[in-house]
């Protein structure tokens, strides 16, 4: 009696769920196989998406990581790696699309909004200058530095520089707590008065600082924080 090979066809049912039911159905590992079988064509996958998930810990974790430590961690080459790591800065890409060509954030739950896009999945804390003309339209955003507040200074005359390049009227900070929590700290409200006062002589205003926790954001100037800064 011939003997039953329960991984025949395998890869083409995956492919078949997929069309059928998209992504939502999906286990984290099922997700990373799927992507795997359009880098490696033999191997078996499961078992790699399995062990990928678990030396990251998390799916996040690992869509975040840099593909030379994705590609010497699981031993994969770095082209595998490569694909895997395309799929968060690809994501954020979307999302900011989606929004269309210069947006008007003319209200701090679209400036919140928008601004969490621009955070969409990323694990370490980093810094944004939106630069908005005189009708509120996103001139442009740009991220200005990337690491803690605490550790390495976010320059106010970065941020001049940025906003007198992108011929800013206005302008929205953001920055993100990758840890979660929304709560102004004392390093965000400090920086966000020198940059006020750094922006005040070329006449730039700055019109929000929006802190973002992955899909929550929280507005200092809804909370009045902003007003007392720019006294």
């Amino acid at each position: 009696m011939a003997e039953i090979n329960v991984h025949e066809g395998h890869r083409e049912r995956v492919r078949e769920r997929y069309l059928e039911e998209g992504l939502d159905g999906f286990c984290d590992h099922e997700i990373i196989e799927l992507l795997l079988f359009y880098c490696i064509p033999k191997r078996d996958t499961n078992t790699l998406a399995h062990r990928m998930i678990k030396e990251f810990g998390t799916l996040h974790d690992l869509l975040e990581a840099d593909p030379r430590d994705i590609s010497r961690r699981c031993e994969i080459s770095l082209n595998t790696a490569v694909l895997i790591s395309l799929v968060a800065p690809l994501s954020r890409r979307y999302l900011r699309q989606k929004w269309g060509d210069r947006p008007i954030l003319n209200s701090s739950s679209k400036a919140g909004n928008f601004a969490v896009s621009l955070f969409a999945g990323r694990i370490y804390e980093c810094f944004f200058v939106i630069c908005l003309d005189s009708q509120n339209r996103v001139n442009h955003a740009s991220m200005v530095h990337e690491g803690t507040i605490n550790e390495a200074p976010v320059y106010p005359r970065i941020i001049v520089e940025t906003a007198l390049r992108h011929k800013a009227n206005s302008i929205i900070l953001s920055h993100n707590h990758p840890g979660g929590s929304l709560k102004a700290s004392h390093a965000d409200i400090d920086v966000t008065r020198k940059i006020c006062q750094a922006m005040k002589p070329i006449s730039i205003h700055v019109v929000d600082h929006i802190i973002v926790a992955g899909d929550r954001y929280v507005s200092l100037a809804e909370q009045g924080i902003l007003d007392t800064l720019l006294v």
